[in-house]
């Protein structure tokens, strides 16, 4: 079953950095050149919703471009990293311990900023829809900067104790090799006690804060909606159009997609980050500990086709991107 698993998992993150990763330089109409080591989905996100067309106001645009760089830092540490080096082509340089305890740390920074990017979205949406008062002064470019930088911030940070989490599992001519974790890692209360802040931390406040504010506001929404149509004597029978509700059911069905996205993609992480794998066998619990990071993993690359799927003028913008070097080639050959 093990050798299964482990050669489905191979196919998976290579299927998953194949998507995530480009072989050539992308030149879009943004203008601009980028790396050969990309994200495509990330990318092509941070690209599109940067130029600000896509019908979204800046300061959400400024959430979602953050998740979507978190999410391709991500997949460079952890999926490209660590995973695909680790089945492909183990490199020695990673392997030495101080660099793999500071890839440890840089794959927990991306992690958990891409999932507290996520809740940071989630409470703006909830201000934009239920809090009008307060909408001017938090929805702004200048309150999403702050908010995205402290949290990015806050959780370096934080992550700064797992460097020294690990020790070396070999020394080869005086080079101290891979990493392990410490004996004091489960026995010691300073590291079981962070551990539990960890786990506090995420993915269980996330959970419970993310569905929290989309109960708030489907609540707020529903009531609004009954509150308006009142107001404008409409009826089963009229098909009166309201640009509010237009508006706000949009943002809901954006807010929603990605909300229910990270609740499905991360909840089986959520359980093994929980230990329930302790009532399994050991082949169940091996085989739920693999697919839980693996559909973590997964969420890293799903926002990009929600927008494509919510979003008409996203999709407008990926069109005249995908369409420009077939139109600049043509003018090229014409002149």
């Amino acid at each position: 079953m093990h050798g299964s698993l482990l050669f489905a998992r191979k196919i998976y993150y290579t299927i998953l950095a194949v998507v995530g990763v480009s072989e050539r330089i992308i030149h879009s109409n943004f203008g601009c050149f980028f790396p050969s080591l990309c994200n495509i989905v990330n990318s092509v996100a941070i690209l599109i919703l940067s130029r600000g067309k896509c019908g979204l106001s800046p300061c959400t645009t400024r959430y979602l471009v953050a998740m979507a760089m978190a999410d391709l830092l991500t997949i460079i540490t952890e999926v490209i990293l660590h995973r695909i080096t680790y089945f492909y082509f183990p490199l020695y340089f990673l392997r030495i311990t101080p660099v793999c305890s500071a890839g440890y740390v840089l794959i927990r920074i991306a992690i958990d900023c891409s999932v507290w990017f996520t809740v940071t979205f989630t409470f703006d949406r909830f201000i934009a829809i239920c809090c009008q008062k307060l909408k001017l002064k938090y929805c702004t470019k200048k309150t999403a900067a702050v908010v995205l930088s402290t949290t990015g911030i806050v959780f370096c940070l934080k992550n700064i104790p797992i460097y020294f989490r690990f020790k070396p599992i070999s020394i080869i001519d005086n080079v101290p090799i891979a990493c392990s974790n410490k004996p004091s890692y489960f026995t010691d209360p300073r590291w079981i006690g962070f551990r539990m802040f960890e786990k506090a931390l995420s993915p269980l406040m996330p959970f419970g804060l993310i569905l929290l504010l989309n109960g708030l506001t489907v609540r707020h929404i529903l009531m609004a909606s009954r509150v308006r149509q009142g107001l404008r004597g409409q009826s089963k029978g009229e098909s009166q159009c309201d640009p509010e509700m237009e508006s706000r059911r949009k943002s809901m069905i954006l807010l929603f997609s990605i909300s229910g996205s990270f609740i499905l993609l991360w909840f089986v992480y959520m359980l093994f980050f929980f230990e329930v794998e302790e009532y399994l066998d050991e082949d169940a619990a091996h085989l739920f500990e693999k697919v839980s990071y693996m559909l973590r993993n997964l969420s890293c690359c799903t926002n990009t086709f929600i927008y494509l799927a919510t979003q008409s003028k996203f999709r407008e913008q990926l069109k005249r991107a995908m369409l420009y070097p077939v139109h600049s080639t043509i003018k090229r050959y014409i002149k």
